[in-house]
């Protein structure tokens, strides 16, 4: 196994050919399978997304699925959260997703599912990653191959239940007739965003729609990497801006000039659109932005906050019985349909609030107060404790949260420091009132950051 191969609660990433190779895939789907058949059913979900090396990841888990007599139930290039739904809908025993998710085009990745739809748990990880280290798997004979059935249908099912939701009023939104520019970075939001929208009465003006998987700007949906769909929301007219990322889980927006507005507006608009329906409890991960708190306020609500990762969200809303939460990247989570990030439901939810108060995307950022988020990234050197206990030192007086690295906090300020699950790095996240005192907040942490 290669020295970078991260394992984390986000799965297995490595890049293709060095990391990540068919039969490290085929190993690890097979522990998979292993673990679906211990917990009583060995019929497991498989999907991809855009990637070039999908196809060949993709047969290499089903061999290794089968090969401990799974039954497959392969179901193509669909989202991640499109995934989601389909271990729930067939009943299976979990999902693997083959996606890098926002990472370059080099790297690819597999994503576990439990059986609740939700990614494995930090404890169930480790039981499949002790399994995949064993000297040897337990392959079945030629009688007892498992089978393979596949499921063209998920995606439709999948939009069809987006529709359906309680706090989107199709009808209403497709009596705006909204422009929508869409960037969906050549992953595979391609397949299947621009027909939500266009369901949704919107004209779509679309941009790296094919589902190639070859990059043509870093992937990840922040605004940096926003310049094109900015300049294609300016020359069409557009109301909005919508990017997706390249498995289809999360959804940044611009507003009508084309200026990118932060990936944690998606949130924050979702918040306030559920919340002004049925006011509820809302969980967050300790790397989103006060803007969410700041919508959740009006209906009386205390915004809870969970370690980083879309697996630890779950749980906390499950057991908090949230109505809406998720993570600052643009993913939206509602278990009105399922406790996942899901870039449909960010968009129909996103169009919703728009439809509803009859306000521009530009109108509904001005309404709330205004932070400035400085992301900053260092090299991972080893362990952190002697890192956190100086920055704690350093912030005296600061709320302390160690539920994930270490964040620090103040009534109107934070900075999060905590090693990526993503990427061999460590995170730097400040946010405050103005760009200076993140930026100030994010210099002091680097200076305490070991480094090359």
């Amino acid at each position: 196994m290669a020295d970078t191969l991260i394992v984390s609660v986000s799965g297995i990433r490595g890049i293709v050919g060095k990391d990540l190779t068919p039969e490290l895939v085929g190993r690890y789907a097979s522990s998979m399978g292993i673990l679906a058949a211990k917990a009583g059913n060995a019929r497991v979900v498989l999907a991809r997304d855009a990637r070039t090396s999908g196809p060949m990841f993709a047969a290499a888990a089903r061999a290794g699925l089968q090969s401990v007599g799974c039954e497959v139930i392969d179901c193509g290039m669909i989202p991640t959260p499109t995934a989601q739904l389909a271990v729930e809908h067939h009943g299976a025993g979990g999902g693997i997703v083959i996606t890098a998710s926002h990472n370059p085009v080099e790297w690819n990745a597999l994503k576990f599912i439990g059986p609740d739809g939700v990614f494995l748990d930090e404890e169930t990880g480790h039981r499949l990653v002790t399994i995949a280290d064993a000297d040897a798997l337990p392959r079945v004979g030629w009688d007892a191959v498992g089978g393979l059935v596949e499921d063209a249908d998920a995606i439709g099912r999948h939009l069809d239940a987006v529709r359906a939701l309680s706090v989107v009023d199709v009808e209403r939104i497709r009596k705006n007739a909204f422009t929508v520019a869409l960037d969906c970075t050549r992953g595979v939001g391609g397949s299947f965003m621009p027909a939500l929208l266009e369901s949704l009465g919107c004209q779509v003006e679309g941009m790296e729609l094919e589902t190639d998987g070859r990059f043509t700007r870093p992937p990840e949906p922040v605004p940096q990497n926003l310049v094109g769909l900015g300049r294609l929301v300016r020359d069409c007219g557009a109301d909005v801006g919508m990017a997706v990322d390249p498995d289809g889980d999360r959804l940044a927006l611009t507003d009508g000039d084309g200026k990118a507005i932060g990936e944690d507006y998606t949130l924050a608009f979702a918040v306030r659109a559920v919340l002004a329906q049925t006011p509820g409890p809302v969980v967050v991960n300790l790397s989103t932005s006060l803007i969410v708190d700041d919508a959740a306020r009006p209906y009386g609500i205390e915004v809870t906050r969970a370690p980083v990762g879309e697996a630890n969200v779950a749980r906390a809303m499950r057991s908090r019985n949230a109505i809406v939460g998720g993570e600052g990247n643009g993913g939206v989570m509602l278990p009105e349909l399922h406790l996942g990030r899901d870039a449909a439901v960010a968009a129909a939810v996103v169009l919703h609030l728009m439809a509803q108060t009859g306000d521009t995307v530009a109108q509904l950022v001005e309404a709330a107060p205004q932070y400035a988020i400085v992301k900053a990234k260092a090299p991972r050197l080893g362990d952190l404790s002697a890192t956190y206990g100086a920055l704690t030192s350093s912030f005296n007086g600061a709320d302390v949260d160690r539920q994930d690295g270490l964040r620090l906090s103040w009534e109107d300020a934070w900075l999060h420091v905590r090693p990526s699950g993503t990427e061999p790095i460590v995170r730097l996240i400040a946010e405050a009132p103005t760009r200076e005192r993140a930026e100030e907040l994010v210099g002091q942490a680097r200076a305490v950051v070991p480094g090359p």
